[in-house]
């Protein structure tokens, strides 16, 4: 297995990534999954989540892509200075970067976003059509609520009439805040035809369980995509506790194994629907 840094790209930003291959048992096009991390979060992840999935991944035959949005981890930038669509502009770079890369299948990359990156990854899924599944762990579901809650809502009043304020070292200014404000995940769900996982612990009180139900709900109102949930019971934002972490893994494993199967069976499927028998009547 091999772990490979290096730099993404996106626009006059360059963005630190990590990219996991497993070569030597694993021959062929390649799937390849994108991890994109939550507010003011690292492509590590707390209690280094995102290393542990990656590897995880990597053994089951996927190629693993994660990095750190402009301005988080090593990457170069401001992160409060931009607002959410500065996340998707970056998303989409890195997606542009991750279909270049030699021997992946196109037809197989996924998008796995934590927290406020699981609402930027389902937005970016729904406008780059080439993203056909996604999985949201503890998904943001209200981006402008949502962070508001988390930040405060006194360090948000100051917003308006500081130049930016200091949120566990991240400066974060008013155009950060009103630019969450335009986007409604929850709003825009009909519009991603792809398959989706959603898992989510009971104790997470950063966002909370139920946005994961009102998700699955609104995902099944769909004519088209597969929608599954997972409920960790204990299992806090972070996914930080021991079973919590490998409950999680395994759930992710079991669906993303599931779903590749029955696209590999769909296209064997199309591929033999008008096909002439070998023997037949004369």
């Amino acid at each position: 297995m091999m772990e490979k840094t290096i730099t993404i790209p996106a626009g006059e930003t360059k963005l630190a990534a990590i990219y996991h291959t497993n070569e030597e048992n694993y021959k062929g096009k390649r799937p390849l999954i994108i991890i994109c991390h939550g507010f003011v979060g690292s492509k590590t992840g707390v209690n280094r989540l995102f290393v542990k999935a990656a590897r995880e991944f990597a053994k089951d035959g996927f190629n693993v892509l994660r990095f750190d949005y402009a301005g988080c981890g090593e990457s170069e930038g401001d992160y409060g200075t931009g607002g959410f669509d500065h996340l998707l502009v970056q998303t989409q770079h890195v997606l542009d970067f991750a279909f270049g890369l030699e021997g992946i299948d196109p037809s197989r990359v996924i998008l796995v976003g934590h927290s406020l990156g699981g609402a930027v990854a389902l937005l970016s899924a729904i406008r780059d059509t080439r993203i056909h599944k996604l999985v949201m762990w503890a998904a943001v579901g209200q981006p402008f609520q949502d962070i508001v809650r988390i930040v405060g809502e006194t360090e948000y009043s100051n917003s308006f009439y500081l130049p930016y304020i200091d949120h566990e070292g991240f400066a974060l200014t008013n155009r950060f805040f009103r630019s969450l404000a335009g986007y409604k995940p929850f709003e825009e769900v009909q519009n991603y035809t792809g398959d989706v996982l959603l898992v989510h612990g009971t104790n997470d009180e950063a966002i909370p369980a139920k946005y994961s139900f009102l998700y699955h709900s609104a995902f099944k109102l769909r004519k088209r995509g597969r929608s599954d949930k997972e409920i960790i019971f204990g299992a806090d934002h972070t996914f930080s506790s021991i079973d919590g972490v490998n409950q999680l893994i395994h759930h992710t494993r079991r669906w993303l194994a599931s779903v590749l199967k029955q696209q590999q069976r769909t296209v064997f499927e199309r591929e033999h629907e008008y096909q002439t028998p070998l023997f037949g009547c004369m």
